[in-house]
């Protein structure tokens, strides 16, 4: 590799740890936010959606260690694997939570109160999270990285799973529909857990200009 690639990949590398911290910052701030209105209101899919923040913080960190163990051929392909097992775990993690949430909601008819802040904090995320997932991406593809392409995937996941909550919230709020909000924290899960096994698995591919 010439010193130039070298500069070129630790510029990179730079710009994937800046985007991996702006995505700690912006999670544990809704982690708190999410969870709290969660509660107040005893929203399944706004507290499933909080403790997204926090397993997607987990995914961050192994993300983080991943870009910080980019000197050497050997050392990339060691933190790739346990990166990605590590990610794929916190995918699976998160499915298992709302599953069980969201059914014991529906069977014990659990009437969540209406959240103006959990819209808020979805409206934010559908925001905030296609820009860092877009950016990040780009990172994962130029270094040839599976495994920062799954830790973009969830960050990507977040923005539907936003848009899912913003539904289920929107329709409670709106017409009275308690059952939305944990079918909504339900239609979370499948996404989830493929995106888990898939991961858990090695399988997740590069960004579509990574070869």
């Amino acid at each position: 590799m010439t010193a130039s690639a070298i500069l070129d990949r630790q510029a990179v590398v730079r710009r994937g740890r800046r985007l991996t911290w702006a995505t700690i910052a912006y999670n544990s701030l809704e982690a708190v936010l999410a969870i709290g209105a969660g509660l107040i209101a005893g929203s399944v899919a706004l507290v499933g959606f909080g403790v997204d923040s926090v397993i997607e913080l987990s995914s961050s960190a192994a993300g983080l260690w991943r870009l910080h163990s980019d000197e050497s051929v050997a050392d990339r392909e060691r933190s790739e694997r346990h990166a990605l097992l590590a990610i794929g775990t916190c995918f699976l993690l998160l499915a298992v939570y709302v599953l069980a949430d969201a059914v014991g909601t529906l069977v014990a008819r659990e009437r969540p109160q209406e959240s103006l802040v959990g819209i808020l904090i979805a409206t934010g995320s559908l925001v905030v999270m296609p820009l860092l997932a877009r950016a990040k991406r780009r990172v994962a593809a130029q270094l040839t990285s599976r495994a920062l392409t799954a830790e973009a995937r969830q960050t990507e996941i977040c923005w539907y799973l936003s848009l899912i909550l913003l539904a289920g919230l929107g329709l409670n709020a709106v017409w009275g529909w308690w059952w939305a909000d944990p079918v909504a924290g339900l239609a979370m899960v499948p996404l989830i857990a493929y995106e888990g096994i898939e991961a858990v698995r090695g399988r997740t591919v590069c960004a579509d200009d990574c070869h």
